[in-house]
């Protein structure tokens, strides 16, 4: 009990999104005094309902400063760049109000730049801070089986590491600051790629008339494999593509992927190209569905 008192830690979360409100729960089920915070304060208010029926209790603040006053440990989840410099630097934000010795951990997907800058700032305010964008999207923040890229002083993330094992089932210190992000950026590079080739895979068993499910066993046993085949197959065969991450999101992260590769000097022809092929789908009205409604834009063919 004494252990369990001396682990518990006062936490600010800000941003109660599809991936930030599980994540926001997850710590509070463990056992850490939760203040959250969410632009959209009905949203707050029902991600504070559903927990106290629960029997948890946690809290609500107006701005980000006023969650983050009080808080040992502060959490960003929020949407981009913008977003993140509105919690923590604007005049209400948390980074103005946290106390030197406190700790940042920031788990939104922003560009390498964005997050040196925070990292930055709060090291001339004595405060450890981390970049640590997420993977595995929504149902891997429900199920607490995120992949957490980190980036980072070694003795921010040993500080950090305890308390993001709420919800991530691997935890991995990749790097200095902005690090976590880059690594990020790869990982949506790969998620791109896969889904274009799987895309026409998929169309190519629809057009030649073949059993999708006996083609998927055949396949997904070997070097084909994916996590994207092995979730995603079923569901694009089916136009099922509500899964929480949206086609606009990866855009942004892509985006932020693009400029970093220029800014180094890389060529990145396929996720330029695949990129480009987001931006048909959202053009064809799928800004808000998954990202393997990328096979809407090619067409069916003719079956034999």
């Amino acid at each position: 009990m004494e252990k369990a008192a001396e682990n518990r830690r006062t936490i600010a979360f800000l941003g109660l999104g599809v991936m930030g409100g599980p994540m926001a729960g997850h710590l509070a089920r463990a056992g850490h005094r939760v203040i959250a915070y969410n632009r959209t304060p009905s949203r707050a208010s029902k991600w504070k309902e559903a927990l106290e029926s629960d029997g948890l209790s946690v809290a609500t603040a107006s701005t980000p400063a006023d969650a983050a006053s009080a808080a040992d440990v502060v959490i960003t989840c929020v949407g981009n760049d913008e977003d993140l410099e509105q919690v923590l630097l604007s005049d209400s934000g948390a980074l103005g109000v946290m106390k030197p010795g406190s700790l940042l951990i920031d788990h939104t997907t922003v560009s390498a730049h964005m997050a040196r800058r925070v990292f930055a700032i709060a090291s001339e305010q004595e405060i450890d801070a981390i970049d640590a964008p997420v993977s595995g999207g929504q149902a891997g923040a429900e199920n607490a089986r995120l992949a957490i890229m980190c980036g980072g002083t070694d003795k921010a993330f040993r500080r950090a590491e305890p308390v993001m094992q709420a919800y991530g089932a691997r935890i991995v210190h990749v790097g200095s600051a902005g690090a976590g992000q880059t690594a990020k950026m790869a990982n949506q590079m790969c998620i791109a790629g896969v889904l274009g080739g799987l895309s026409e895979a998929v169309r190519l068993v629809q057009a030649s008339g073949m059993d999708s499910d006996k083609v998927l066993e055949a396949i997904s046993g070997g070097a084909a494999q994916s996590w994207q085949m092995e979730n995603r197959w079923k569901t694009m065969i089916e136009g099922d593509f509500d899964f929480g991450f949206a086609i606009d999101w990866m855009r942004k992260d892509l985006g932020y992927a693009l400029e970093e590769a220029e800014r180094l000097g890389l060529s990145t022809p396929v996720t330029t190209m695949i990129d480009q092929f987001y931006a048909d789908v959202q053009v064809m009205g799928g800004s808000r569905q998954d990202t393997s409604a990328l096979i809407r834009r090619l067409p069916q063919g003719k079956q034999p």
